[in-house]
C-alpha cells in the first residue's frame, strides 16, 4: 500500500488564484446549465403543465429509483451554436429498479422538440453508450419536430436490440420523424391515452412529405404493448418492464464493498483545474479521487513525464495513465504500452488522465515513437475513460481511441470539448467516475491478448 502525498498549501497565493478562476468557470458552466434546465421558457413549460404534463426531467425523477443519482450527460450541448442549449434533449445513466440504464427524455416545451443536429448526435451518443456497456435503454418520447438525418436514431435503436440489450418506449405526446420508429423497434411499448400519436414520414422521390394517420391504440391494431392513464401511469408500466427484465451485470463486482474516501480535500482540484500543464502534477489529483489516496506507481524510475499506475476508486481497480501533453518520449512511450499490455492481462479498466496544454517537443520527441502506443490503444479492448484537464491545443489524435466515457473540467473557452460527455465540477470527479466504472462494469471486462510490443 503506498498512499500518496500533497504538497499543496491553501494558503498559496497561487492556489488561491487557481481556485478563483476555476470558480468564475463553474458560474458561466452553472447559467448555462440553468438555461438548459428552463427548457424553451416560462411561457411553453407553464402551458406544458397546465395540460397535466410533465417537463423531461420531471420524467426522469418519477422513472428513476428515489434518491439514486442520475449522470446527466452533455448537459449543455449546443452551447454556443444557433440551436438552443441542452439541444432539446436530456440524455443520462440512472437506476431504474436497481438496474442501471440509460435514458433518453424528449423536451417538447423546446420548439415541440425538434430533433436538430445537436440532438441527434446526443441521441446517438447515449445509444452507443447503451449498447458498448450493455445498458438497458429507455426512451421517454414526444418529440414533433423534423427528422434527424438519414435514419440515425432508428438505426441506433436497431443495433441495441440487435445485440440483445432490452429497449422501453414511452410514448407522451405527439410524435413524428424518426421518433416515430421508436414504438415499433423497442422491446417495450407504452402509449399514454389521449396525448400520444405517432406518425410517421415517408419521403418521396418528389420531395412531398406523406404523413401517415395517427396510431394511438394499444394491443394488436397499434404500436403499443400497454396504454397507460396519464404520464405517471406510463412511468410506473415502464418501471415495471424494467423489473421483469431480470437483468444481471457480466463484469465483476468492486473489490472493496465499503472503500475509504480519499484523504485530502476535494477543494483543491478548484485549483488544479487551473494550472498549466507545467506545474500539473497527476498525483496530486489521484491523491483526492482515489480509495484512501492509495496509489502502486508503475516504473516510477523510467520515463517520469508520464504517470502510471494502479489504484481503486468506489472499490473498482483502475489503471491510470497520465502525462501533461501531448508528446511523450520513446521511453514514455514504452512505459504506456507495457502498462497497457498489462492492464488487458489483468481486465483492468484504464483513465486516462489528460492535459493537453501545449507543451515544446524535446529533442528525443519524434511522432513516430507514437505509433506503438496508438497501435497499443486501439488492440486495447478493456474499458477506457478520459478526465480532460485545461484547454485543447492541436496535437495528434487522442489516444483514448472512442473511450466508453470522456468529460473534462471547466476551461477558460465557454464551449466543451467536441467528444466531451459532459463538463463537470472538478469536486464530483471521483462520483462520475465510480458511476462510469459502474456503468462499464454491466458489459463484461476483458482484455486483448496481445496490444504491442514495449521492449526496445
Amino acid at each position: 500500500m503506498t498512499v500518496l502525498d500533497t504538497t499543496l498549501d491553501p494558503r498559496d497565493p497561487a492556489y488561491l488564484e487557481g481556485r478563483g478562476s476555476t470558480l468564475q468557470w463553474l458560474a458561466a458552466l452553472e447559467a448555462a446549465l440553468d438555461e438548459a434546465r428552463a427548457g424553451g421558457g416560462e411561457k411553453w413549460v407553464t402551458r406544458h403543465h397546465a395540460r397535466g404534463k410533465l417537463l423531461p426531467r420531471e420524467r426522469i425523477e418519477m422513472l428513476l429509483d428515489q434518491d439514486s443519482p442520475f449522470l446527466e450527460l452533455s448537459p449543455v450541448a449546443a452551447r454556443g451554436s444557433e440551436f438552443p442549449v441542452g439541444a432539446s434533449v436530456v440524455t443520462g445513466i440512472g437506476a431504474v429498479e436497481g438496474v442501471e440504464c440509460v435514458v433518453i427524455a424528449n423536451d417538447p416545451t423546446v420548439a415541440g422538440g425538434a430533433v436538430n443536429p445537436y440532438t441527434a448526435e446526443k441521441i446517438r451518443r447515449a445509444a452507443r453508450i447503451a449498447s458498448e456497456n450493455r445498458l438497458p435503454l429507455v426512451n421517454l418520447v414526444e418529440s414533433s419536430g423534423e427528422a434527424a438525418p438519414a435514419g440515425s436514431i432508428a438505426r441506433e435503436l436497431s443495433r441495441l436490440t440487435a445485440d440483445r440489450v432490452p429497449t422501453v418506449c414511452v410514448v407522451f405526446g405527439t410524435t413524428s420523424g424518426d421518433a416515430a420508429y421508436l414504438p415499433a423497434l423497442s422491446d417495450y411499448t407504452i402509449v399514454v391515452r389521449g396525448h400520444a400519436k405517432v406518425l410517421t414520414i415517408h419521403p418521396q422521390r418528389s420531395g412531398v412529405e406523406v404523413r401517415a394517420t395517427p396510431v394511438v391504440p394499444a394491443g394488436p391494431p397499434g404500436p403499443a404493448d400497454q396504454l397507460a392513464e396519464d404520464e405517471r401511469d406510463g412511468l410506473r408500466l415502464a418501471r415495471q418492464c424494467v423489473r421483469r427484465f431480470n437483468w444481471r451485470k457480466q463484469g465483476p463486482s468492486p473489490r472493496t464493498t465499503c472503500p475509504r474516501a480519499p484523504r485530502y480535500d476535494t477543494e483543491a482540484l478548484l485549483s488544479l483545474a487551473a494550472a498549466g500543464p507545467t506545474g500539473f502534477d497527476a498525483r496530486e489529483v489521484l491523491a483526492r479521487i482515489l480509495d484512501d489516496s492509495d496509489f502502486d506507481e508503475f516504473k516510477p524510475g523510467q520515463g517520469s513525464v508520464l504517470v502510471a499506475g494502479w489504484g481503486e476508486l468506489h472499490g473498482y481497480p483502475i489503471g491510470v495513465l497520465a502525462s501533461p501533453g501531448v508528446w511523450l518520449s520513446p521511453a514514455e512511450s514504452r512505459k504506456a504500452v507495457h502498462f497497457l499490455q498489462l492492464a488487458n492481462a489483468t481486465a483492468t479498466p484504464v483513465l486516462f488522465l489528460r492535459h493537453p496544454g501545449e507543451i515544446k517537443k524535446s529533442d528525443e520527441t519524434d511522432v513516430r515513437h507514437d505509433a506503438p502506443l496508438v497501435h497499443a490503444v486501439a488492440k486495447s479492448t478493456v474499458p477506457h475513460l478520459v478526465l480532460t484537464i485545461g484547454p485543447e491545443h492541436p496535437g495528434p489524435p487522442d489516444r483514448a481511441d472512442r473511450p466508453r466515457f470522456q468529460f473534462s473540467w471547466p476551461r477558460p473557452s465557454a464551449e466543451p470539448a467536441a467528444a466531451d460527455d459532459g463538463v463537470i465540477d472538478p469536486r464530483d470527479t471521483r462520483t462520475v467516475l465510480g458511476l462510469c466504472l459502474s456503468a462499464v462494469h454491466s458489459a463484461a471486462v476483458a482484455g486483448a491478448e496481445h496490444v504491442g510490443v514495449f521492449r526496445p
